[in-house]
């Protein structure tokens, strides 16, 4: 708790000087880079036959970046403008799965930071609080059961996320909660919403939604296009939007509760609006590309490292380096295995599974910040 103080009146007391650093600048432009290498590199693969040089070609033709009409096709779905066939194939089928991930891993990163700081827990994160399980439940029962709901996916798996969280803050308050309440209801409730998920696929009479759904559960980029860009990128922005101008309130939030209230924060109102917030941007991330496991941990740790705890540079470095971490991860998920595509969840649950156990080894305090 001391440590959580520390870091938070820092925070404070630093807010007369600037707080775009030499390093966050530096730490924004390597993340941006790691992206666009990583989306060319996912570009230059695919079913259709084409060299890494033409494939480059067609992500830079200026033919289609600078024509309005092909942009307005993309984003809004209208008859797409003629194009060549290596246009096609990139713009249509291999960019937007890049853009899929950059918008997945902002939104997942943002809210991992965010449930980070209203909880006071560096243990705690969309997967680990049960909102993953919730929103993931919520729409696999719309995937399966009720498929003609699709199109308002973002505000269904809201909602279950919104479920699932309220029932952790429930089952963890007992005059308040703790860091350690807080992860073990996140886990009961993480456990019930799986159960459940399972038990959707004895409802599943189709193979194809089987194998989507199963996809789905692991978190998965594959066969991703611009019709879940356009699903996604307005409640992006406007959670990722929101998430930066909340930054203050979050440094004052890790002073404590006491010392945010003598500073005139209605705590509890900033806590449950800014909780609102991380759940809205997981939920965009979790209808688009399913459960992608503990990216929302690991990112905000990363970040926190690099450019240190005050929530501005936190915010917007995840806002960065999130996309970075997430393209990559679906690069290697999708070369490991050669011809076979392997779950992006994967790739993040085996990295993100031994960095969760080592920081509930290296806090005595079992996550508090």
């Amino acid at each position: 708790m001391a440590g959580a103080e520390s870091v938070g009146a820092n925070a404070v007391t630093e807010q007369r000087d600037s707080w775009i650093t030499g390093t966050l600048v530096l730490f924004c432009l390597m993340s941006m880079v790691v992206t666009v290498v990583a989306g060319l590199i996912q570009v230059s693969f695919g079913e259709y036959s084409m060299t890494v040089l033409e494939a480059w070609k067609a992500v830079f033709n200026p033919a289609v970046i600078f024509d309005l009409n092909a942009w307005v096709s993309f984003l809004f779905g209208t008859e797409r403008p003629d194009m060549s066939t290596n246009s096609i194939v990139v713009w249509n089928l291999r960019l937007p799965r890049v853009f899929v991930g950059i918008i997945t891993g902002a939104t997942l990163a943002v809210s991992g930071a965010i449930f980070q700081a209203v909880t006071r827990n560096e243990l705690a994160s969309p997967f680990i609080l049960g909102v993953s399980s919730g929103a993931g439940f919520a729409v696999l029962a719309t995937l399966v059961v009720f498929s003609g709901f699709a199109p308002f996916l973002p505000l269904i798996a809201t909602l279950g996320g919104t479920l699932a969280f309220g029932l952790v803050y429930s089952i963890a308050w007992k005059g308040g909660t703790s860091p350690v309440r807080l992860v073990l209801a996140g886990v009961i409730v993480n456990m019930v919403f799986q159960s459940l998920q399972q038990g959707l696929f004895f409802f599943a009479d189709d193979l194809g939604v089987v194998q989507t759904a199963i996809a789905w559960i692991t978190g998965s980029l594959t066969g991703t296009g611009w019709e879940e860009v356009r699903i996604a990128i307005l409640p992006a922005i406007i959670a990722i939007a929101i998430a930066l101008a909340g930054a203050r309130q979050l440094n004052v939030l890790m002073l404590g509760e006491n010392t945010a209230r003598s500073l005139g924060m209605r705590v509890e109102r900033v806590r449950f609006f800014l909780s609102g917030v991380a759940i809205l941007a997981a939920s965009v991330a979790i209808a688009v590309a399913g459960v992608v496991s503990f990216f929302g941990l690991v990112v905000p740790h990363i970040v926190r490292n690099t450019v240190g705890g005050d929530y501005r540079r936190l915010m917007v470095g995840c806002v960065f380096a999130g996309p970075a971490l997430m393209v990559t991860a679906d690069v290697g998920a999708r070369l490991a295995m050669g011809g076979t595509q392997m779950p992006v969840g994967v790739v993040t649950g085996l990295i993100g599974g031994p960095y969760f156990l080592y920081l509930m080894r290296k806090q005595q305090s079992m996550g508090e910040l």
